[in-house]
């Protein structure tokens, strides 16, 4: 039987995520908005005397330190700039923290909502890890194939009289 390489899954698996799930796109929304937002601070603090955040990079940086909570970026010094800041750290996280619960959710959820095809290139997938199965697990199989089986059946009947 042949076997699924590593690699081969998580190509499937980024796969997967990148067209079924909101990540790409949050991920472009939260880099557009990081970019916006530095640069609000750093017009606001350009020309503040005192500022630590004086060049476009130096807010760049500020913005990845601030929005990641490590606590490293220094605290801008006007009012308008920690406004600005401030929104970006809230709308940021709470848009990245979002962006991974509903791309969790939706990942694990997909397998309900997936088309007949999908769902037999799952079981062809499943039918390769056969050798992994404790003879319990085999059995309880054997019993589920059984009652499958079963149920086709009687649905070739239904369809033979209908």
């Amino acid at each position: 039987m042949r076997t699924a390489k590593p690699h081969t899954r998580l190509r499937r698996f980024i796969r997967d995520v990148v067209a079924h799930t909101p990540f790409a796109k949050m991920v472009v929304l939260l880099t557009v908005l990081w970019l916006i937002f530095s640069a609000g601070v750093y017009l606001a603090e350009r020309s503040t005397v005192g500022a630590s955040i004086v060049t476009y990079g130096e807010a760049l940086y500020w913005g990845v330190a601030a929005f990641s909570t490590a606590g490293i970026a220094d605290a801008p010094a006007s009012g308008t700039a920690q406004l600005v800041g401030g929104l970006w750290i809230v709308i940021g996280s709470v848009l990245f923290f979002g962006t991974i619960v509903a791309t969790v959710t939706t990942y694990f959820m997909r397998p309900m909502q997936r088309p007949h095809k999908k769902i037999i290139d799952t079981i062809e997938y499943n039918l390769e890890q056969l050798n992994d199965l404790s003879l319990e697990e085999l059995d309880l199989l054997r019993e589920t194939v059984d009652t499958l089986i079963v149920h086709v059946e009687r649905l070739k009947e239904k369809q033979s009289k209908g």
